[in-house]
């Protein structure tokens, strides 16, 4: 959708004063826990673009609460696995020796748009260090949260997921529905229901880039829209507008054992 056919579309003006009347309505709160995933398209358009609407949630939770955003980079990994699109089988010896390693700082963030790729270089967000699955964090316990990302099993409960599982952290789909919803992927390492495969990334390992190769499960957020579906038939979900983006905002901790008995029932 081009500039013109967004402002076109945007039923009213947008701007950082009246996307925090709108989370505010909807019940973020000052101090919360959130953990955010969203899409910038579905606002409509608004005054000072991305960096408004990044600084909204911040004036929002402000800096007594947490913003989390996952910043996953799963190009980062071993091309055999790669299906949309598959690259032709002799490329991938290639790939693997010379795809550039993880950094925290330079790798960018891929297929989840230009909020969690303008969040991770934001001043004061931390970064985990995980070559495909890191998790970016802002506010109090940001540092806290995405340090100690283990390699291995890396959504499972000492990831940044895990973290904010036990800080009750609060779920914002901001004009996205429940399959963008990591959370659920630490479902599914609870539930045991997945196939364990390995997985590869280029890491740097004292100053020098290596091949690595990690144990993981086999995630499928195909039937995360199914649970959300599930959930919202039981608990309660608060529904309404950022923006012009239909937002839903539930518990982490009760939303996240929810799916986990759903996967072991299935």
């Amino acid at each position: 959708m081009s500039e013109q056919e967004t402002i076109n579309q945007t039923n009213k003006l947008n701007t950082i004063h009246t996307l925090i009347d709108d989370l505010n309505n909807l019940g973020v709160k000052k101090g919360d826990t959130l953990l955010v995933h969203a899409s910038m398209k579905s606002l409509g358009w608004v005054s000072g673009g991305p960096q408004a609407v990044l600084e909204a949630l911040m004036e929002t939770v402000t800096e007594e609460g947490t913003i989390i955003f996952q910043t996953h980079s799963p190009t980062l990994s071993d091309p055999i696995e790669w299906e949309n699109p598959p690259v032709p089988i002799e490329w991938h010896e290639t790939i693997r020796r010379t795809m550039p390693a993880f950094d925290i700082k330079k790798t960018p963030v891929t297929f989840l748009g230009i909020l969690s790729e303008l969040f991770r270089s934001y001043p004061n967000v931390h970064r985990s260090d995980h070559p495909a699955f890191s998790i970016s964090a802002w506010g109090k316990n940001a540092e806290e949260f995405t340090s100690d990302h283990s390699l291995a099993f890396s959504l499972n409960d000492d990831s940044p997921l895990g973290k904010s599982y036990e800080a009750e952290a609060q779920i914002l789909l901001l004009g996205v529905n429940y399959d963008s919803n990591t959370s659920f992927h630490l479902s599914e390492y609870r539930s045991k229901t997945c196939k364990v495969v390995t997985r590869g990334a280029p890491l740097l390992v004292n100053g020098e880039r290596q091949w690595a190769t990690y144990k993981d499960i086999e995630m499928n957020e195909e039937r995360f829209n199914a649970i959300g579906k599930d959930y919202e038939a039981s608990y309660h979900v608060i529904k309404g507008y950022v923006g012009q983006a239909q937002c839903r905002l539930f518990s982490m901790t009760e939303s996240v054992d929810f799916a986990t008995q759903w996967l072991k029932n299935k």
